[in-house]
C-alpha cells in the first residue's frame, strides 16, 4: 500500500505552502508541475520495482552457530578454498545433527544479491562437490528471483538442503505426537503417511495401527502405538511401500519421524497424557476434521500440549467430505482460538511448497508460528505439503545440548513392559541422558520399599532393528534376559550405579491451577504425570494459601500415595482430577528425602 501524503498531490482546501506544494527539504520553491511530476514517475516506477517481489531485501545476519549457511557464490575455488569450504560444510552437518541448510546469493549479513544463471549452476556444482567430500546428499529445496536489483539481468538465491547419508544406524530421530479428537482421522493419516496408499474412505488404511481386537471393531484408538516415516539423504520418502521391513527402512534413511497415535477419546485421556508427558515427543499434530471443526477434546489436547511446551501444528483433514466454503469455516474457527490470550500463536495456512518450507524454517525458530495443513487420506489433496514440512523440521536441540547430555551418566526412563519368547523380559522407554551399550551394568527403581536392582542390559533394538549404542535423547527396548518382570512396573528408571539416585514420597511444585470445578485445598487427591511417573498423590498442605481456584497459582506440598518415585529436580509436572487439570513446574524432593539402598542382586 502506497501512502497518499508522500504522492506529491495537493489536498484540496490546501494553501501553496501545505502539504504537496513545490517546497523541497531546503525550504526552497521548485518548479511545480514538471519536478512533481517526475517524483511521481520516479516513485511509482520505484514502488513497482519493489512490490513485486516475494522477499525481503535481507536475511537476518547469518548466525556462527547452526546449521545455516550464507554463500555468495561457490564458482571455480581452488584447492585450498574447497578444502575450507568441505570442512565448513562438515560444522554446519554436525550442528544440525546430520542437516544443514545453505543460501546460495546471500551475502553473510544477510543482504540478497542473486547470482545469474551461470553462477547459480556453477555454485551448485561446487556445494555438490563439497557433499559428496563429506558423505552427504543435497536437495534443491526452492529458488526465487530477486528484481529489485539496480541492473536488467534476472538474478536468484538459492536454498539447498544438504544431509548426511545414513551409516551405522546415525539417523536424525524426531518424534511427533498425534493429538485430536476422536474420528477426525489421525490413524488413518499415519496409515496413508507410512504405508505409501490412500485410504478407500472406510477405513483401510489405518487397520496396521491397530493393536487390540475392539480398536478394530470400534474404529477408535485407545492404547499408544509407534509408526516410523523415513527420509533418505535426497529427501525422497521412504515408508513400507515396495513391501520394505522396518529395519531395510530405518537403513536408507537420514531421517526418521516416529509418530505416537494417541488416543482421542475422552475415557484414554489418562493415556494420552502419558503418552504427551513420558514419551518425551519434539512436536505435536493436532488432527482436526474439516466437517465437524473443533470439537470433543480438540482443545483440550491443544492445551496440554501448550501446557507441557511442545510446539504443534495442525492437520484439517477429511477435506474431501465438505465444501470449500466449510473448510476455510473451520480454518478460521482454528485461527480464533489459536490468536485468543491464552494462546498468542500465529496461524500460518499451508498451500503451496514454498509455504511448507517457510514453515518448517520458522516453526522451530519461533515459538508462536502454528502451520495449518488442510488435505485429504483419501484424495491425497495437499499430502505432499505435509511430507515437505516433514522432510525439512529441522530438530529442536542442536549438536552441543546433545553432547551435554550424552557426558552425564545414564538414565533410561521405563515406560513399557513385555514378556518375550526366548528372549526374556524386555523394556521399551527413552533414554534420557548419557550412552546405553550392550552388556551394560545398571541399577533399576524404585520398588516399593525404595530399593534399587542391580541388572544387565541384552540386546538393544531401535525401531524393530537391532542397535549396539543407544544415546540421550532416542527411544528403545532393551532385553534384560532372565530378570524377573513382576520386580518392574511403569514409571521406574534404569540408571548408573554412580548415580546413587534420590527417591521420595513427597515433593513440591509451583503450580497453576488450569481448571477446577470447586476449590483446590489441603487434602484433595489428583493424579499426577511426572515424566514416567502416573500415580495418585495427596494435597499435603498450600504455602501461603488456605485454597485455590482456576487461574491461581501456589507452592504445593503433594504425597504419594503408595510408593515413592524418583522425580528430577526442573521436571515438568500435570495433575488431574476429573475434569481437574494443572501444571507445575521444578517438583523438588522435600527434606528428609529418602535415599536408595544398597543395591541389590
Amino acid at each position: 500500500m502506497v501512502d497518499l501524503s508522500e504522492s506529491g498531490a495537493v489536498s484540496p482546501g490546501h494553501g501553496r505552502h501545505g502539504q504537496g506544494s513545490g517546497f523541497g527539504n531546503n525550504g526552497k520553491k521548485t518548479s511545480k508541475k514538471s519536478r512533481t511530476r517526475r517524483g511521481k514517475r520516479g516513485r511509482r516506477r520505484r514502488i513497482k520495482r519493489t512490490t513485486g517481489t516475494t522477499q525481503p531485501p535481507y536475511f537476518p545476519p547469518e548466525a556462527e552457530e547452526g546449521n545455516i549457511e550464507y554463500k555468495l557464490k561457490l564458482v571455480n575455488p581452488t584447492q585450498y578454498r574447497f578444502e575450507h569450504l568441505a570442512t565448513q560444510l562438515k560444522w554446519r552437518l554436525q550442528e544440525g545433527r546430520g542437516e544443514a541448510v545453505y543460501q546460495i546469493g546471500v551475502e553473510d549479513n544477510g543482504l540478497l544479491v542473486g547470482l545469474t544463471e551461470a553462477d547459480m549452476k556453477a555454485s551448485l556444482k561446487t556445494l555438490k562437490r563439497m557433499a559428496e567430500k563429506v558423505g552427504a546428499d543435497i536437495t534443491l529445496l526452492r529458488e526465487r528471483e530477486v528484481d529489485y536489483d539496480l541492473d536488467r539481468n534476472t538474478r536468484k538465491i538459492a536454498e539447498v538442503l544438504v544431509r548426511k547419508v545414513p551409516d551405522d544406524q546415525q539417523f536424525l530421530d524426531l518424534r511427533v505426537a498425534v493429538l485430536g479428537n476422536v474420528d477426525s482421522g489421525k490413524s488413518t493419516l499415519l496409515g496413508v503417511l507410512t504405508q505409501g496408499e490412500l485410504d478407500n474412505g472406510r477405513g483401510r488404511a489405518r487397520l496396521n495401527l491397530f493393536r487390540h481386537l475392539h480398536e478394530i471393531q470400534t474404529g477408535r484408538t485407545s492404547s499408544i502405538s509407534f509408526e516410523i516415516l523415513g527420509f533418505n539423504s535426497k529427501g525422497e520418502v521412504v515408508n513400507y511401500s515396495e513391501s520394505r521391513t522396518a529395519e531395510e527402512i530405518c537403513e536408507s534413511s537420514s531421517k526418521m519421524i516416529t509418530f505416537i497415535d494417541l488416543a482421542g477419546h475422552h475415557k484414554y485421556l489418562k493415556t494420552t497424557i502419558f503418552g504427551l508427558t513420558s514419551y518425551c515427543p519434539d512436536f505435536a499434530m493436532l488432527v482436526v476434521s474439516a466437517n465437524t471443526g473443533i470439537a470433543g477434546t480438540t482443545r483440550e489436547h491443544l492445551g496440554l500440549a501448550m501446557a507441557l511446551k511442545v510446539p504443534i501444528f495442525i492437520v484439517v483433514s477429511k477435506v474431501d467430505l465438505c465444501s470449500r466454503g466449510t473448510v476455510e469455516r473451520t480454518v478460521r474457527q482454528l485461527e480464533r482460538v489459536l490468536k485468543q490470550p491464552g494462546c498468542n500463536k500465529v496461524p500460518m495456512v499451508v498451500s503451496n511448497p514454498d509455504d511448507a518450507v517457510t514453515a518448517a524454517q520458522q516453526f522451530t525458530q519461533s515459538a508462536c508460528i502454528t502451520p495449518i495443513f488442510t488435505l485429504s487420506s483419501v484424495t491425497g489433496e495437499s499430502l505432499d505439503l505435509l511430507k515437505v514440512f516433514l522432510n525439512i523440521l529441522p530438530p529442536l536441540s542442536n549438536s552441543k545440548e546433545q553432547e551435554e547430555l550424552m557426558q552425564q551418566l545414564t538414565e533410561f526412563q521405563v515406560d513399557e513392559i513385555y514378556s518375550v519368547p526366548d528372549v526374556g523380559t524386555v523394556v521399551g522407554g527413552t533414554l534420557y541422558s548419557g550412552v546405553c551399550r550392550e552388556g551394560e551394568r545398571l541399577v533399576v527403581g524404585p520398588t516399593d520399599e525404595g530399593r534399587f536392582l542391580r541388572l544387565k542390559v541384552g540386546s538393544i533394538q531401535r525401531n524393530r532393528s537391532a542397535c549396539r549404542v543407544l544415546r540421550a535423547g532416542q527411544a528403545a527396548t532393551l532385553a534384560l534376559g532372565n530378570f524377573d518382570r513382576s520386580l518392574l512396573r511403569k514409571g521406574m528408571v534404569m540408571v548408573s550405579p554412580k548415580m546413587n539416585p534420590t527417591i521420595c514420597c513427597q515433593f513440591e511444585a509451583a503450580i497453576v491451577l488450569l481448571f477446577h470445578a470447586k476449590t483446590f485445598r489441603r487434602g484433595s487427591q489428583v493424579t499426577v504425570h511426572v515424566g514416567n511417573v502416573r500415580q495418585t498423590a495427596t494435597v499435603e498442605c498450600l504455602h501461603g494459601k488456605d485454597e485455590l481456584r482456576t487461574g491461581e497459582r501456589a507452592v504445593v506440598r503433594f504425597r504419594f500415595i503408595k510408593h515413592p518415585e524418583y522425580l528430577r529436580l526442573g521436571a515438568k509436572l500435570l495433575f488431574r482430577e476429573g475434569v481437574t487439570k494443572g501444571m507445575a513446574m521444578s517438583p523438588a524432593c522435600c527434606p528428609p528425602p529418602r535415599t536408595m539402598t544398597k543395591p541389590e542382586s
